[in-house]
């Protein structure tokens, strides 16, 4: 359901309900980003608040309300949104909390939020448990504390599940314009997703982050990358939960590989989100967003006058998305006459000092560093706190690097504290790119570079039914082959039955050794010596009785390996299924070398990601060996998908460990499948 929020975030009329602190608060707000509207608090004590009588029931306010504040309890607030809803109000916050966050503690919490929703019907509902908003466009605030934005004519929109971290982004200096400082709380009704496409529906907008905690509705947020790509507008993402101790252990390899932050991964990167580490990355890739819209490539170019600093940035560069090509002919021939002898030229580049505080000198050094083959020129420059102004020269030669090539320049600081705001400014109302951090600024550089167009393709949305069995490796590779899986000559037999036929060969009918002999019913066979590999016809009874199991799996052995891959997918409610490809055997755990898609992915995807891994060099002929025919490598993870697309309802885990990889075809050598039972 998509809701007209344009009420609440633009509203001309606020009602306030609650004690005279928060009212107090909420005024104070207002105030301090230049809201002109009309402000009334509401309390039944009819008590006067910043100058402002109260009214003492929503129902005796005789004008239309555009957007309200509910700071009351959990309870009572239930009451006040009902009566909001039936008044026509454009929309409301919700400040309480006790409601889901809490229902590990308070098993009333859930059923009160439920409650909420409906009191509120088609109004939209911004938390419970969330601070609101400031719209710095409009001059609006609903927010109950201090806040450090002020009116801007366009910036960026911040979307957040933590009012803290809200709180604390709005008192940023480093020069990024905000537009809008939104947080979701609890996202009982509206979620982020639905708040993204409202900011882009407003063209003062350049660029939208987001700090998620979970995503929900993943067809709206589908929409919202499909939007967000035909405005322009990117979107970059801090998203909390990469630690292990938000994984779930399950039984496959894969599942405990993948964890819930690889589909969070997977997820963005099919939405085309750039994905940041901590808040200064973020907002300096919203800033670098704000300037650029964006770069086209990751082609970045460095100048300082340093050696030091130089260094640092070809050593920050090299363990990130980022390429510092050489000089090209032209640049090398504009730096000469810019320069003189003296300097040794490169990229990145150490100017010494010799054109310091020589504009016209420095800007043309600066200008030779730009050029269409250069996505990116980052200038060092630290600023001195007791004189920055000392330090003008260089933001003027950077101005003018911009104004005669026009290719996107930044000024980079290499401590944040060394880009003070009032430089930022003026450097940003010039259009120059002003990053306060050397980490920071090839954090942004590699985001702002980071733009694949979102996925066509709807996600395929995984069913909820409890995953009841785990098959056989015979009976799950029999599935998987039924959808075009190679799998090996084998068959099963009963132990007692080897014991009993005296002729191995009878035993192993038509295989063709040497043979894998597997126990049947252990979930990590190779971790109960339930593998035994290399075994000749009269060998298998033996290894069969140390095996123990009660059915033994016969296989005819692989020979001619070049690679062994593992092929999962796991099911994961928040993100739909994750198809996980890694080294596999052995080597899975030791090297834990993954790459993570979503499924359904294309041929041409899987393969760029299958040439992503550590172990891809296996794959295209390592030292003299013989290429692994990467077509039965895809048709096998092809194979894979369409399995799990056809059983999307029931299926839960798929493994392939190992995926023998030859020069001539891709088999199962091992499978687990867990799934409902139909």
């Amino acid at each position: 359901m998509t809701r007209d929020l344009s009420r609440l975030l633009r509203p001309r009329s606020i009602a306030v309900i609650g004690g005279g602190a928060w009212c107090s608060s909420i005024i104070r707000a207002a105030e301090r980003i230049g809201y002109d509207g009309r402000i009334f608090p509401v309390h039944p004590d009819g008590k006067v608040i910043e100058g402002r009588a109260a009214i003492r029931d929503l129902n005796d306010w005789q004008g239309p309300i555009d957007g309200a504040f509910v700071g009351i309890n959990r309870r009572g607030a239930i009451s006040v949104v009902e009566t909001l809803a039936r008044l026509n109000t454009g929309g409301a916050v919700c400040f309480a909390s006790g409601f889901t966050e809490a229902a590990a503690e308070d098993a009333a919490g859930s059923s009160l939020q439920a409650q909420l929703v409906r009191a509120a019907g088609d109004m939209p509902i911004l938390g419970p448990n969330c601070y609101g908003f400031i719209n710095a466009l409009d001059r609006v605030a609903i927010w109950p504390d201090q806040h450090g934005m002020v009116p801007v004519e366009r910036g960026v929109a911040i979307l957040t599940q933590s009012s803290n971290i809200a709180i604390n982004l709005t008192m940023q200096k480093r020069g990024l314009p905000i537009a809008y400082m939104v947080t979701c709380g609890n996202m009982a009704q509206i979620g982020q997703a639905e708040l993204a496409a409202a900011m882009l529906d407003d063209d003062r907008v350049t660029a939208i982050g987001l700090h998620v905690e979970g995503f929900g509705d993943l067809r709206a947020w589908e929409a919202v990358a499909r939007k967000a790509r035909a405005r322009g507008v990117r979107m970059v993402a801090l998203k909390v939960g990469r630690s292990a101790q938000a994984r779930q252990a399950t039984v496959s390899h894969t599942a405990s590989l993948a964890g819930s932050d690889a589909g969070a991964q997977a997820l963005l990167d099919r939405l085309g989100i750039a994905r940041l580490e901590g808040l200064p990355e973020f907002l300096e890739a919203l800033k670098l967003l704000h300037c650029t819209g964006g770069l086209t490539g990751n082609r970045i170019a460095s100048i300082s006058c340093s050696g030091g600093e130089a260094g640092l940035v070809a050593d920050m560069a090299s363990v990130r998305a980022l390429t510092l090509p050489p000089l090209n002919p032209a640049q090398t021939s504009a730096l000469k006459q810019a320069l003189g002898p003296m300097v040794a030229l490169a990229n990145p580049l150490d100017y010494h000092t010799y054109v310091w505080r020589d504009t016209d000198a420095m800007a043309r050094t600066w200008a030779a560093m730009t050029g269409d083959d250069i996505d990116l020129t980052l200038s060092v420059v630290d600023y001195p706190h007791t004189d920055a102004a000392d330090w003008d020269c260089a933001s003027q030669a950077a101005i003018r690097a911009r104004q005669t090539t026009g290719r996107p320049f930044a000024v980079v600081s290499t401590l944040p504290e060394l880009m003070p705001q009032s430089v930022a400014q003026t450097l940003m109302a010039q259009g120059v790119v002003p990053l306060a951090g050397l980490t920071e600024a090839l954090a942004a550089a590699e985001a702002a570079a980071c733009c694949p167009a979102p996925q066509s393709d709807p996600l395929l949305l995984p069913g909820t039914a409890a995953p009841q069995e785990t098959l056989s490796e015979a009976a799950a590779k029999a599935e998987l082959a039924a959808y075009g899986v190679r799998v090996p000559a084998h068959r099963s037999i009963a132990l007692e039955s080897v014991a009993l036929v005296g002729d191995p060969h009878a035993v192993v009918g038509s295989l063709t050794p040497p043979f894998a002999v597997k126990g049947v019913g252990l979930a990590h066979k190779s971790e109960h010596g339930a593998v035994r590999l290399n075994v000749q016809p009269d060998d298998v009874a033996r290894v069969a009785q140390e095996i123990g199991t009660d059915i033994v799996l016969i296989e005819e052995m692989l020979t001619g390996a070049v690679a062994e891959l593992l092929v999962g997918v796991t099911r994961d409610p928040a993100h739909g299924f994750v198809l996980t490809l890694g080294a596999g055997g052995v080597w899975t755990e030791l090297l834990r070398d993954t790459v993570s898609l979503l499924v359904p992915s294309t041929a041409e995807q899987v393969e760029r990601a299958l040439r992503r891994l550590k172990c891809a060099r296996l794959l295209t002929g390592y030292r003299g060996s013989p290429e692994a025919d990467m077509g039965a490598i895809l048709s096998a993870v092809m194979a894979v998908q369409a399995y799990v697309v056809a059983k999307a309802d029931q299926v839960a885990e798929v493994e392939i460990n190992p995926l023998i990889c030859t020069p001539h075809r891709a088999v199962a050598a091992d499978a687990l499948i867990r799934k409902a039972r139909t």
